[in-house]
């Protein structure tokens, strides 16, 4: 058996499973006490004749009769670890069976302080750690054990292992008595849960300096309530903290949340794990496996999934379809608005299909949560359930974490997150992105048909995070851009081979070309069909190494109209094929069509926004958003410039693994930005806007930091390694600077913006002969396949000063310097002149500093 090592584990680890089959009865919660020191005070033991617990609140004398310890008036839950709430004492029972058992403890927020903001919602995982309760003499101690690092138990290494990575002690409770047959130890937890512990806190060192936490205030906190269930324990808490800047009501002076503690037993032997492959976008956990027979620490990766398993095991090894021995089932938040919560189910049970490819029917289920009639212990709390959850907040979002056993990368448990203000999202984005063609689009209260549609997908895609699917960015770059203007196309594969891209809405489709408002939105494409069979589908194989082979041939021998791909951001963030809320294969075509529709939804923008009786306020929102997604659809031409293409290998296949984007289309590039976005895009700013909302800096703003993207030391820094590693497809760092200098600087002629522009330039150009001390801009990590360093020195960013920068730099100065003088003196108008001539002086300063 392999046997994690012993440290403190990072957050956002997970797990479940294991059986112990017993009722749960709720705990009626503890009321906050009206004075004194509440759950954690000294006070409620003296009623009750308990001890308080030593180290936790507790005495030094040992322990007593059971019956003294539990009495007859105790109230008690029956569970895995059985729960007792003596007056206002909270007592664990935890039995011997379960001593050195692994547990994962999740600590979440279950009521949020108005105004904290962010994607933090009730629900939401503050932290994860894998945990086990151990008896030393008359303790019980809770450790926090890690799975960074392993040897399996046989092997000598085990003992260094264990020595080399101790447990962190978070928990020591005397024991208070002996259950019968001295088969359980029963420890007083008040203190542990009702106190300021670190192990159980909601807020976190930086939001406690963020709010001017100054203390911990017992009197008005408490143990809400403790139930037991048969694998779990969940602890509701609500917490009071003295602050000087509390996110809302600020003359309160304190802030306020409610928090929950789940305690879940882990499956004693973990689900077989599958080893990941950087090419296959999932979520992973990793370890060091120090048992492995190689010459160096080796590390494992696993992906993260659900245990499913096929009820006929002889059936699926048939290739017919069968029903998994637990289905993965989703229950929807009773808050979920009526109107919605049909395409919030429907959302959740598309992946059935798809889990057909891998050989389950019915593999995924939304339900309604339970009446207390139908299940009167059911509770959204319950660690065993995974919800769909409504948030009433501002946040324009939706999320979908799950938890996951670190031992295995078992999923356990998720809670999907919409944020009820998300629909404000979608609607701006329906109008600015489709609005041109998709006629439903052209208002502010969207058909509940076409909305419900968006949100559906929405779902869809956080879904399928909580099935352990990553980001997959490269996704729509598999199709033609020309494709999207299809009909027939559209309809069978949406915007992008997978819901799990950030594609949302089909912007280049034109007006005439037929689409219906369905065609507009993302849904599930062949992306999805194969990520989920690589995954989940079962194989005949002996063991997980045994299963690598099986893995990799599905991968390199594919054969459909579009072949899996997938590459990390982090590790694709120069290819231009990996942007975020791109369409298309050529972001030059799809960005000449994405101009093409924004030109004729701007100026309709005061009909769509406005009406009688109403201000100007959504015009000036939806025309903002408009304007800064219309400058990311250049930025997705900028990133041709410099791009690198990656395409992950292993040894035996063939081609290389980065590609320079070919000079020719990197010039096309540029030439693009400079006749669309840096020449002043006049259109996007029309009279019949403006004069509603006032004078708006938002397209100046954007084209400054357009610029400052093109001169980005990340972007120069590849272009240079370029023309190292294929001259022949480079684009020459000196060439380009040139090039974009002659774009900023055409001419003689300047207007408002372009004369921000070049002085922002100026500015850049200055940061290249004079870095800050980090480089800025345009790098990244790297990550991903075989580690960080593998992808330099495409991805990150250069050392500026000792490159050929700030020498390009000083050259680019000097030619505009010179035209500037000669512009300076032709120039018949005084602001133009005054320009040439501050630009002659500023860049003077910039090479003869003082």
């Amino acid at each position: 058996m392999i046997r994690p090592s012993l440290v403190p584990l990072p957050s956002r680890l997970a797990a479940l499973l294991g059986a112990l089959a017993v009722t749960s009865t709720s705990l009626a919660a503890q009321n906050p006490p009206a004075t004194g020191a509440g759950a954690a005070g000294g006070a409620a033991a003296a009623t009750t004749g308990q001890p308080p617990a030593a180290g936790q609140g507790g005495a030094t004398r040992g322990p007593r009769p059971y019956a003294q310890v539990v009495p007859s008036r105790a109230r008690t839950d029956r569970g895995g670890i059985t729960v007792h709430k003596v007056d206002e004492r909270f007592l664990f029972e935890v039995p011997d069976s379960l001593m050195g058992r692994d547990f994962l403890m999740v600590t979440r927020v279950a009521g949020v302080p108005a105004g904290s903001g962010g994607f933090q919602s009730a629900g939401s995982s503050l932290n994860e750690r894998l945990v086990r309760w151990e008896r030393v003499g008359d303790r019980v101690l809770l450790k926090s054990i890690s799975t960074a690092a392993v040897a399996d138990d046989s092997l000598p290494i085990a003992k260094s292992v264990a020595q080399n990575y101790y447990p962190a002690i978070i928990g020591a409770f005397p024991v208070a008595a002996y259950g019968r047959d001295s088969a359980s130890a029963v420890i007083d937890v008040t203190d542990f849960f009702g106190s300021d512990n670190p192990a159980t806190s909601g807020l976190d060192a930086n939001q406690r300096r963020a709010y001017g936490v100054r203390r911990y205030d017992p009197a008005r906190s408490y143990i809400a309530s403790v139930r037991g269930f048969p694998i779990n324990v969940e602890v509701r808490q609500v917490q009071t903290f003295d602050a000087a800047t509390p996110p809302s009501d600020p003359d309160g002076g304190s802030v306020t949340m409610e928090t929950r503690q789940s305690i879940v037993l882990l499956p004693k032997t973990p689900m077989r794990a599958r080893y990941s492959d950087a090419r296959v976008g999932y979520f992973t956990v990793d370890r060091i496996n120090y048992g492995l027979d190689v010459q160096k620490a080796e590390s494992q990766t696993f992906i993260t999934r659900w245990r499913l398993e096929p009820k006929d095991p002889a059936a699926y090894a048939r290739g017919e379809l069968v029903e998994p021995v637990k289905p993965i089932v989703y229950y929807l938040d009773p808050a979920t608005p009526t109107r919605w919560k049909p395409f919030v189910k429907q959302g959740v049970e598309d992946w059935q299909k798809v889990f057909e490819k891998a050989g389950f029917k019915n593999a995924i289920i939304a339900k309604d949560v339970p009446s207390a009639s139908e299940d009167p212990d059911f509770d959204m709390d319950d660690a065993r359930y995974s919800i769909v959850r409504w948030a009433a907040s501002l946040t324009r979002n939706a999320t979908g974490p799950h938890t996951h056993d670190p031992r295995s990368g078992e999923i356990i448990n998720s809670e999907i997150t919409w944020y009820h203000n998300h629909m404000r999202s979608y609607r701006n984005w329906l109008i600015m992105e489709t609005g041109a063609a998709n006629p439903a689009a052209r208002t502010l209260n969207m058909p509940d048909e076409l909305m419900g549609e968006t949100m559906r997908q929405v779902i869809t895609h956080e879904i399928g995070h909580a099935l352990g699917l990553q980001h997959n960015m490269i996704a729509s770059a598999s199709f033609p851009v020309d494709s999207l203007r299809s009909v027939t196309f559209t309809r069978k594969y949406g915007v992008s081979a997978t819901i799990m891209d950030y594609a949302r809405q089909n912007y280049i489709a034109q007006p005439g070309d037929g689409l219906q408002a369905k065609d507009f939105i993302r849904r599930l494409g062949p992306f999805d069909d194969y990520a989920i069979n690589w995954g989940y589908r079962v194989t005949n194989t002996p063991s997980p190494e045994a299963e690598r082979k099986v893995l990799h041939d599905w991968l390199v021998n594919q054969n459909t109209p579009f072949p899996y791909r997938y590459v990390a951001q982090q590790a694709g963030s120069a290819d231009p094929r990996n942007q975020t809320e791109d369409l298309g294969d050529d972001p030059v075509k799809a960005s000449t069509y994405s101009t093409a529709n924004y030109k004729r939804m701007i100026p309709q923008l005061v009909q769509w926004t406005t009406a009688p009786g109403e201000d100007f306020t959504e015009l000036r929102e939806v025309y903002e958003e408009s304007v800064g997604r219309w400058f990311g659809n250049m930025g997705h031409v900028a990133t041709v410039i410099g791009g690198v293409e990656v395409d992950l290998k292993t040894g035996e296949q063939s081609g290389a693994v980065y590609k320079v984007v070919p000079k020719a289309r990197q010039k096309a590039a540029l030439a693009f930005l400079s006749a669309t976005a840096i020449t002043t895009p006049e259109w996007l700013q029309p009279k019949e806007i403006t004069s509603r909302i006032g004078p708006n800096p938002i397209v100046t703003t954007r084209q400054a930091a357009l610029i400052t993207s093109l001169l980005a030391p990340g972007r120069l820094g590849r272009m240079a390694e370029s023309e190292r590693y294929d001259g022949v497809s480079a684009y020459p760092l000196a060439e380009y600077m040139g090039d974009l200098t002659r774009a900023v600087f055409p001419n003689a002629t300047t207007d408002l913006n372009r004369r921000q522009l070049q002085r922002v330039y100026i500015q850049r150009l200055e940061a290249l002969i004079s870095p800050p001390t980090t480089p800025a801009g345009g790098g990244g990590p790297g990550g991903g396949f075989g580690g960080p360093q593998r992808f330099l020195p495409f991805i990150t960013a250069p050392a500026v000063q000792t490159s050929d920068m700030p020498a390009l730099a000083r050259q680019q100065l000097r030619e505009i310097q010179r035209s500037a003088r000669t512009f300076g003196v032709g120039s018949t108008s005084a602001t133009t002149r005054a320009h040439w001539n501050d630009l002659a002086e500023r860049i003077t300063s910039i090479l003869e500093p003082r």
